[in-house]
């Protein structure tokens, strides 16, 4: 291997590394605020490439019937609470489904193949991000009390029906977009690749506006409360189901840009983003599922290592990465002080 080999295993390294880093922090996020550790986050990933690659191609956004499908369950299941407190059910349902028909409405008398990159990358995102807190709403909200083994259950079951209708919604073929520049920079003996570098400061930024956001706006504090001492923040007036909402949104917007960002870079299928989420989960356990820092650190080391094992064991390179959790694990698990967790 020489330097220029090298180089361009970095650069591929850190695009990826990039991206599973914003996969571990989303997880970290939804863990530490719900005990929902989100298996199908991976599908947030799936669902911002799909849709980007369908409006490129023209195709109807099927994504939205999804939306509009959801919205309309919620708004379903709040019907019996309804009944029994004699009121209407709550404004924001049926603002949702309002919403549903109108973005529906709205795609459907678009010329989606001929809008700008950035419309697109938007309308993308208006459909995949209220999907997570309909999600937390319908599948983890009646069941936010019960014990971390019986939300793991329902967060893997959703992932399989997520799986499933995916298959049905995008087909088996594989679908990717263009790109969001043609030009590259070139440092030296490497040409940087635009989209490399697109995924590179989209990140960055993302994790600045974060960082922002957590430390210096009233909501952001809210959830980091809710997430250090989830009874204290009650007492205090923090709603936990809005923290719940807040969380699974983030985390759509992040797996959803995510998809967007590399989309362009790898021709992904419906059940992709399952393993890219997977690599993220790797990166989220070497901090602890509760150190945002330390995560993002191991997911980017976990991106180069993928890279560089394409280089010198591509056969093994899955191998590879997910074995470097287990010395993680074990760590964790001689160092940590175990309680039993109340059912």
């Amino acid at each position: 291997m020489d330097s220029q080999i090298a180089l361009l295993l970095g650069q591929d390294g850190l695009t990826s590394g990039a991206i599973y880093a914003l996969l571990a922090l989303s997880l970290v996020l939804v863990f530490s605020i719900t005990r929902v550790l989100l298996v199908p986050q991976g599908e947030f990933v799936t669902f911002g490439a799909m849709a980007m690659a369908g409006m490129q191609a023209g195709k109807p956004a099927a994504l939205a019937w999804l939306l509009l499908g959801l919205a309309a369950l919620r708004l379903v299941l709040m019907v019996p609470a309804a009944l029994r407190s004699r009121r209407l059910p709550a404004a924001g349902s049926w603002g949702m489904l309002a919403y549903a028909l109108a973005l529906l409405a709205l795609l459907h008398n678009l010329q989606l193949q001929q809008l700008p990159m950035a419309v697109q990358a938007l309308l993308a995102l208006a459909m995949v991000v209220p999907m997570g807190p309909l999600f937390y709403d319908i599948v983890f909200r009646p069941i936010a009390s019960a014990h971390a083994l019986v939300l793991l259950i329902a967060s893997i079951a959703l992932h399989g029906v997520l799986v499933g209708v995916s298959l049905l919604m995008f087909g088996a073929e594989g679908a990717r977009s263009e790109p969001f520049a043609g030009n590259g920079l070139e440092l030296g003996p490497v040409t940087f690749k635009a989209q490399t570098l697109w995924v590179i400061g989209v990140t960055l930024a993302l994790l600045l506006a974060l960082y922002a956001f957590f430390n210096h706006t009233l909501y952001g504090k809210a959830l980091r409360a809710t997430a250090v001492q989830r009874l204290g923040a009650e007492l205090m007036g923090i709603s936990t189901a809005f923290a719940g909402q807040a969380s699974f949104a983030l985390a759509a917007f992040i797996g959803c840009l995510s998809g967007i960002l590399i989309a362009p870079l790898t021709t992904l299928y419906f059940d992709s983003g399952f393993l890219i989420a997977l690599k993220g989960f790797v990166g989220a356990v070497t901090g602890g599922m509760a150190s945002y820092p330390v995560a993002a650190l191991g997911a980017s080391g976990i991106g180069l290592v993928e890279s560089f094992s394409t280089f010198w064991a591509s056969d093994y390179k899955e191998v590879i990465v997910f074995t470097l959790i287990l010395p993680f694990l074990l760590w964790r698990s001689l160092t940590t002080r175990h309680t039993e967790e109340e059912a």
